[in-house]
């Protein structure tokens, strides 16, 4: 064997065993960062679905148009399953293109949080369901006598409630559209790579990621953001440390009355967050980076670096999971009945 063989040989084995050693290092690094994240996280799984009927039930209002005035407007209006559970806008359109004052926020993950909208007005889902379809500002219906009229009226529902509701003398009623709603949206939950790294795959996250997941920790962002969700099991004041450029908004001292929760919110999920902007309860920025950047300064009192805010955006990039398939489908509306005794609010 010449020596030219030889050296190539042995450079290649170098070469080789470098490498080998590289990638030791950096799984030994990424079980350092795990131990770290599973005492902050948990990984997400999706949870065991409600009765069939009702979920399917469910999946119908949610994408039901007539369950508003103009009949023009469903749930997934502005929580559009197609965008990650949002619209895309600041602020909602509602009835008569009428603006809302809050960002909409996904839907999806929102079975984990402490309780439902900014200021945490509605206990759970199926409150929260309640809320738009009377709101004059949003699906604008004038009570829930009107929404149960409404559903009555279209033929192919009384057969859908029946199933999902069985034995009941009266399936269709203003809690049971609330429930169904909810039993919907507890199926909304979108596993990521994240969490097959919480589970021990090193592969999951890139090391850019990881490196971002343990600024993420370092930088106290955890101190809000943890959990199952990442964020929505507390609220915080927005403003923490320093004023938020846009502050006005009350928060929680609209729901409360108490001097201590002006500018407070419910920390959002940052699940499927790089998918969502634009970002904050007002919907002003449009930017990942610029957000990251913003919390850190008004949250933290912490003045992150080009590099620290990228390598952030990167581990909350690996929070983005997939909407589950059967929620991507469009369902098959009943056609509307003759109008009876209950015309347009």
């Amino acid at each position: 064997m010449s020596k030219l063989v030889r050296r190539t040989g042995a450079l290649a084995l170098g070469f080789v065993l470098a490498g080998a050693s590289g990638i030791g290092a950096a799984r030994a690094a990424a079980s350092d960062v795990r131990a770290q994240a599973l005492a902050l996280f948990k990984p997400l799984a999706a949870p065991a679905p409600g009765p069939r009927a009702r979920v399917e039930l469910g999946r119908k209002l949610f994408h039901e148009p007539r369950l508003s005035k103009s009949g023009a407007i469903s749930c997934n209006s502005c929580h559009n399953l197609a965008t990650y559970g949002v619209d895309g806008r600041p602020t909602s359109l509602g009835h008569n293109f009428q603006v809302g004052d809050r960002n909409a926020p996904t839907v999806l993950n929102a079975r984990y949080h402490v309780a439902q909208f900014w200021d945490g007005r509605a206990k759970d889902l199926a409150a929260q369901a309640k809320g738009p379809i009377l709101n004059p500002g949003e699906m604008a219906l004038p009570d829930a006598a009107a929404a149960v009229a409404k559903i009555k009226s279209i033929p192919g529902y009384q057969k859908d409630f029946e199933a999902a509701f069985p034995g009941q003398a009266n399936p269709v009623t203003y809690d049971h559209i609330a429930e169904a709603i909810a039993t919907f949206e507890d199926t909304l939950v979108t596993p990521a790579p994240f969490d097959r790294f919480l589970q021990g795959d090193d592969r999951a996250l890139t090391a850019r990621q990881v490196k971002g997941l343990q600024t993420f920790m370092g930088k106290g962002c955890i101190s809000c953001h943890q959990g199952l969700a990442v964020g929505g099991s507390m609220y915080m004041k927005f403003g923490l440390v320093k004023p938020y450029a846009h502050e006005g908004d009350p928060g929680r001292f609209k729901v409360t009355g108490n001097e201590s929760d002006r500018n407070v919110f419910k920390v959002p999920s940052l699940r499927n967050v790089a998918m969502t902007a634009p970002y904050f309860h007002d919907g002003k920025v449009w930017d990942l980076q610029e957000a990251i950047h913003v919390m850190g300064e008004t949250q933290l009192g912490v003045n992150l670096d080009r590099q620290e805010t990228a390598d952030i955006a990167a581990f909350l990039e690996s929070l983005t999971g997939e909407v589950p398939a059967q929620a991507r489908l469009l369902p098959q509306l009943s056609a509307s009945g003759p109008r009876t005794a209950h015309p347009e609010p």
